[in-house]
């Protein structure tokens, strides 16, 4: 049986970027099948060349081609006559895919389009809903984005598709070689402090994100700061892993040395670090901090639940179906006290969730006076939550399932269906 083709528009596939890693899961996902065979369009980073590599040991069945941003229109019109793909899949900000629905009825005329989709907060874009109902599915990355997609475009197919990390990399340490690394990065953790603020049993709060705005990675350095003078800077620290000067955020050295908190208070991995080291990161900490005022989905936070650390984040976005099922808390979340509409010309309005100092010190005062065995407790129920919720079994089999449906409903070239292409609008 001949193989179906998929073509894939994302953040290059094999970048570590949240975006590129959920693609290459659910590449991988389908490869396992022996049924598919990708092309992708990798994007959204600079390329040393622009040559298509094949992807080993995949060889032709995965194929990228390096581009600039995500493509244009000339690009797919050449790649759907090159390569003629059986559908179309394409992941991250609609902000990023306004070229492409713009020649929709060229793309969907020959094959489904399938949009992994993710939308940070309410109220419910509705100028959103012309992208939406030009797919032929959704697939919603959170409840939330979920919820947005089934009000504003009610035609269109949905599915709830949550994110999913690699349980044999994002883990608990179990090995002697794995405790050993978590314990030498706690150490070195610990013994950036010492010759001021020692204190062997101090709490290590991990923040692993861009430095971009709505991130509040400067926010969190100046409370940080605040709260240390409050109960003792000799009680916490700070690790942020992140790009210190990136373009989109604050200048967080000068933050740092401004504040004074030089002295091992607060500390910045700024090296590039396998998934294998950023899983012992999240386990020499004791909690992960997420505060964006807006997040779609927060990899992050969920890596670390994976590892075995509780999570502390503002109940926005996909950050608020983490902390919680809805009964058990797994870290802590904290309720925004300021829901501001802001907007631009291309996203007229959404919310913007802020959190108080004061409540942000309540939580962080309650993570630093937690006891053992409750902690031990909120760690291991963080972990069953993840399993139960966003384990990889269900996120390759859903993928799978997903895509084999769409493809037999709606068909490609020859067989394509459930699709007009054309439609009837009265004008008065």
């Amino acid at each position: 049986m001949q193989k179906k083709k998929i073509l894939v528009i994302a953040d290059h596939p094999l970048s570590p970027s949240g975006v590129g890693t959920q693609t290459k899961y659910m590449i991988e996902a389908l490869l396992k099948t022996q049924r598919y065979k990708f092309v992708c369009l990798g994007g959204a980073m600079k390329h040393a060349d622009y040559n298509a590599v094949n992807v080993e040991p995949y060889g032709t069945d995965w194929t990228i081609y390096p581009v600039d941003g995500y493509g244009n229109h000339e690009i797919i019109r050449s790649v759907l006559q090159k390569e003629k793909p059986d559908l179309l899949w394409f992941m991250t900000d609609p902000r990023f895919y306004e070229w492409l629905w713009e020649i929709e009825n060229e793309v969907r005329a020959n094959l489904p389009m399938v949009y992994y989709h993710v939308w940070d907060n309410f109220p419910a874009p509705y100028f959103n809903g012309k992208w939406y109902r030009s797919n032929d599915h959704v697939a919603c990355i959170s409840k939330v984005t979920h919820e947005i997609v089934k009000e504003v475009a009610p035609q269109v197919k949905s599915s709830y598709m949550p994110h999913a990390v690699n349980p044999s990399i994002f883990k608990p340490s179990v090995t002697s070689e794995e405790k050993i690394e978590v314990t030498k990065i706690r150490e070195n953790i610990l013994a950036a402090s010492k010759e001021k603020f020692d204190n062997p049993k101090k709490k290590i709060f991990f923040w692993n994100s861009r430095n971009a705005r709505r991130k509040q990675s400067g926010t969190l350095i100046w409370w940080f700061k605040e709260l240390l003078d409050e109960v003792g800077h000799d009680k916490a620290v700070l690790l942020m892993h992140t790009d210190p000067r990136d373009p989109h955020g604050q200048d967080l050295p000068h933050i740092i040395e401004h504040l004074g908190v030089a002295d091992g208070q607060v500390l910045i991995s700024s090296n590039k670090v396998a998934p294998e080291g950023l899983a012992a990161m999240y386990g020499a900490s004791d909690f992960t901090i997420g505060i964006s005022d807006a997040e779609g989905f927060g990899l992050s936070t969920l890596e670390s639940l994976s590892c075995g650390t509780p999570i502390i984040v503002n109940m926005t976005g996909g950050l608020q179906e983490q902390v919680t099922d809805g009964k058990n808390w797994f870290g802590w979340g904290i309720q925004p006290c300021s829901k501001a509409i802001i907007g631009s010309l291309q996203v007229p309005y959404i919310y913007e969730d802020r959190i108080s100092q004061e409540d942000f010190n309540k939580v962080m005062k309650k993570a630093l006076a937690l006891s053992g065995p409750k902690y031990k407790k909120m760690a291991e129920m963080g972990l069953q939550h993840v399993k139960n919720n966003y384990n990889f079994e269900d996120y390759e089999k859903n993928w799978t399932s997903l895509i084999d449906e769409v493809i037999e409903e709606n068909g490609s070239w020859e067989t394509r269906k459930n699709y007009e292409r054309w439609n009837l609008m009265e004008v008065l």
